[in-house]
């Protein structure tokens, strides 16, 4: 099994700590003296005041607990708050909690207490004076008038904010518990390891900062959907004794204009506030930041699309993106993760009120006019100046102060300073509150605003793989681990075939299928699962439930026969990539399949390799031919993705035909031995424009660039030498190993699916050989 990721120790501020623990016993200290005061205030109640004893009692009592409250207020503000951060103790930490909420709550109630009298004292004093009618009379106007006000402004304004302000959520220490952890994301240690890194610096940094440094303002999270990028927020959250606040971004989208530059005030007015409730930190995550962070270039989207994009598109078909139109031949790779896990996520539409059309992977925006409209700019520009402005001085003080030695200096006799003493009020200083912004998205960062996303702002940015086996693996071992299974799922053989076969699966797809493994397990009588249930579950989880469809014995005979093709001869010519299933059963439109995926992460391909890529997929008709003596309908998609890739060998990576060895054939001359490799590079190409998918209709380039490498002769006849060549290959392969193909067939039409290990196995016991081919023999010429 995996081991998780080794924790690395958090740096913590030793001083911090200890201050904490003497605050403690100061806290104690100031009540036990609260406690003890508190008789004489009882006998003083009860004598000289003349109140009842229960009411002495209870006074004495509510004095005493003001009198604590005041205490601890002042000391809150005379001793610097420590943070404690990561600390193991957890009941340090609770009682950390409850001092912070319990100081909070007294501050605010003297601070309204002290509203309250000062607001009755000045209308006791007005009602003197004017008359308590006519200030009664005053009273209703000033009353009313905001009211109707603010009624109008909530009928038209109120329902749209209000959908963004209620998608806002704060989170204070032990309020937030989504049952994750930092260990329990998994699959992206990289990520997780850097994000802790700077997470650390966030909340222990002064060290840092002294010494020069800059502690990072934000981080971005972007990669594919279904990567663990909210997951880890949420970690954050769990973990960090830190408040949190988290908001969509498509709360952020209004339909008038201005009102998305209110909901960001709104954010940063709520996570300035815990802060300074929470020693002055708080993390505001903001998932699918691209709804508000795109650039105006993205925005408008574009009609321009270069060949390797369009060829992108092209590679992969149907839901499990094969790389073929029939479906049947699926090759995992970083490309093809990146395409599964994009598929899987919604379609990109912007939450603003009619901006609707949609070009290419962009948002193409038409610009509606009236008070509808700017694209969220407002709000992304308000963002960029909160986080600009969180280390301002308050508005407030800095507006006091100014008025203050404004009104000093204009009456003339009072100095500026008398030596070295000031008569002025010292300029307030920078907030030290510290306001941390995790974004996530699913675009590419060229669409975001580079504003957004520079230095300074939200500079850091953190990549999110898609899982690849080792990953999974991962993954596998933290599910597993919480539902009951048999033991042979711990073996560590076992755990990599898993791994092996789970091609393309998110750690939200492994969680469902373990769980539903264990349903069909339950269902069935047992209390645990086995390899079986997973095989069913991960099936049912890919394509939906098997097409309850009878095939006929001869149509599954050939179906078997071109799957075992297909395996076969990717076994053999295919060093770089391994089989990990085998299937005849109808799932998704295909009739068979063949999963493999890449040894190792390649992010390239030699012209042998793609070659061998060519002999894999032609292998199934060259089956189907030599078994049949003709090819079925169903060959259509393996010719349009060896046509693709023929296309792309010589189109654009200037790939020609392969060296021809003749196998030492008797040629009398170096004339005639040209001559005869020429007449054979004919005869591929013969073979190789009957093969070749010619059905698309368009040469131009920006339309079709298949089409336009086709459309050149010359490019044409050299992708027609390689695809002839490749199926004179695959049909003597198959020649050869005839008996072999067909005992992959029938086992596979005894079982419908093989997986993992044991197609591995299957395969490596038929020892397929590599046929030796003489192209001056008519026997190695295919009759098609």
């Amino acid at each position: 099994m995996a081991s998780a990721d080794v924790a690395v120790p958090l740096l913590l501020n030793e001083e911090a700590v200890e201050l904490a623990a003497q605050l403690r016993k100061l806290s104690r200290l100031a009540t036990v003296v609260a406690l003890l005061t508190s008789p004489a205030l009882i006998v003083f109640l009860y004598h000289t005041q003349g109140w009842s004893w229960w009411g002495a009692i209870l006074g004495g009592l509510g004095g005493a607990i003001c009198f604590r409250g005041a205490v601890d207020v002042v000391m809150r503000r005379v001793i610097p708050w420590p943070s404690l951060f990561a600390v193991d103790d957890k009941r340090a930490k609770e009682e950390d909690v409850a001092n912070r909420k319990r100081s909070w709550w007294w501050r605010k109630f003297y601070i309204r207490l002290f509203i309250i009298v000062v607001v009755a004292y000045l209308f006791y004093l007005l009602g003197n004076w004017v008359g308590w009618s006519t200030l009664a009379q005053f009273g209703v106007y000033a009353i009313t008038l905001p009211f109707f006000l603010l009624f109008n402004f909530v009928i038209l304004f109120g329902p749209m904010m209000l959908i963004g302000i209620t998608q806002m959520r704060g989170f204070e220490p032990g309020d937030a518990d989504w049952g994750v952890r930092l260990e329990d994301v998994r699959g992206q240690a990289e990520a997780k390891e850097e994000v802790r890194k700077i997470v650390t610096l966030w909340q222990s940094g002064e060290h840092f900062e002294k010494a020069g440094g800059k502690r990072e303002r934000g981080l971005l999270f972007h990669g594919p959907p279904g990567t663990g990028k909210t997951m880890l927020a949420k970690a954050i959250a769990t973990s960090f004794n830190a408040p949190f606040v988290t908001m969509p971004g498509s709360g952020f989208a209004q339909t008038f204009i201005g009102m998305d530059a209110v909901i960001v005030r709104v954010l940063a007015r709520k996570a300035k506030k815990l802060a300074k409730k929470w020693g002055g930190q708080c993390i505001v995550f903001i998932d699918e930041i691209d709804a508000v962070g795109m650039r105006r270039a993205s925005l408008q989207g574009s009609s321009m699309t270069t060949m390797q994009e369009m060829a992108a598109q092209q590679q992969f078909y149907g839901a499990m993106g094969a790389v073929n139109p029939s479906g049947d031949l699926i090759c995992e790779n970083e490309a093809w993760r990146e395409h599964l896990f994009t598929m899987r996520a919604p379609e990109p539409r912007s939450p603003y009120p009619g901006w609707a059309r949609k070009v290419g992977n962009t948002l193409d925006q038409a610009m509606p006019g009236g008070m509808f409209g700017m694209g969220g700019q407002l709000g992304l520009n308000q963002l960029l100046v909160v986080m600009d402005g969180i280390d301002n001085p308050p508005a407030m003080r800095r507006f006091f102060t100014n008025f203050a030695n404004n009104l000093l200096s204009a009456t003339f006799i009072i100095p500026r300073r008398i030596g070295r003493v000031s008569l002025r009020i010292k300029p307030p200083r920078p907030r030290k509150d510290q306001i941390y912004f995790i974004g996530a998205t699913n675009v590419p960062l060229e669409n975001l605003d580079p504003a957004l996303t520079r230095p300074g702002r939200m500079g850091r940015h953190v990549w999110f793989r898609t899982p690849t086996k080792e990953d999974r693996k991962d993954v596998f071992d933290l599910y597993l681990a919480k539902v009951s299974h048999d033991e042979d799922l711990d073996v560590e053989k076992r755990r990599d075939e898993i791994a092996r076969i789970t091609n393309g699966y998110s750690p939200a797809m492994i969680d469902q299928v373990c769980s539903m493994a264990l349903t069909y397990a339950h269902h069935d009588g047992r209390a645990s699962f086995d390899y079986s249930d997973l095989l069913r579950a991960m099936s049912v989880i890919e394509s939906g439930a098997a097409v309850n469809v009878k095939y006929s014995d001869h149509e599954t005979r050939a179906v078997a026969i071109h799957e075992a093709g297909h395996a076969a001869a990717g076994h053999t010519y295919r060093e770089e990539v391994e089989s990990s299933r085998l299937s005849v059963e109808m799932r998704g439109g295909s009739l068979g399949r063949h999963m493999y995926f890449g040894k190792e992460e390649r992010f390239s391909m030699w012209q042998g390799e793609m070659f061998g890529d060519l002999i894999h997929t032609l292998a199934a008709m060259a089956a189907e031919n030599v078994f049949y003596g003709e090819n079925s309908d169903g060959v259509g998609g393996d010719l349009a993705h060896a046509t693709n890739l023929a296309a792309g060998m010589v189109g654009w990576s200037g790939m020609g035909p392969l060296p021809l060895d003749l196998n030492g054939s008797t040629a009398k001359a170096e004339n005639d031995a040209d001559e005869q490799k020429a007449k054979i590079a004919k005869h591929f190409e013969k073979i190789g424009l009957q093969l070749m998918n010619r059905s698309r209709g368009s040469a131009d380039y920006h339309a079709d660039p298949i089409a336009s490498v086709l459309n050149d002769p010359t490019k044409r006849s050299n992708a027609a030498q390689l695809i002839g060549r490749a199926y004179v290959v695959a049909e003597n392969f198959i020649r050869l190993n005839k008996d072999k193909v067909e005992n992959v067939a029938e086992v596979l039409i005894q079982k419908g699916e093989i997986y993992g290990d044991e197609l591995i196995a299957l395969l490596d016991a038929q020892h397929f050989q590599k046929p030796t081919i003489d192209f001056t023999k008519a026997e190695a010429w295919p009759a098609i």
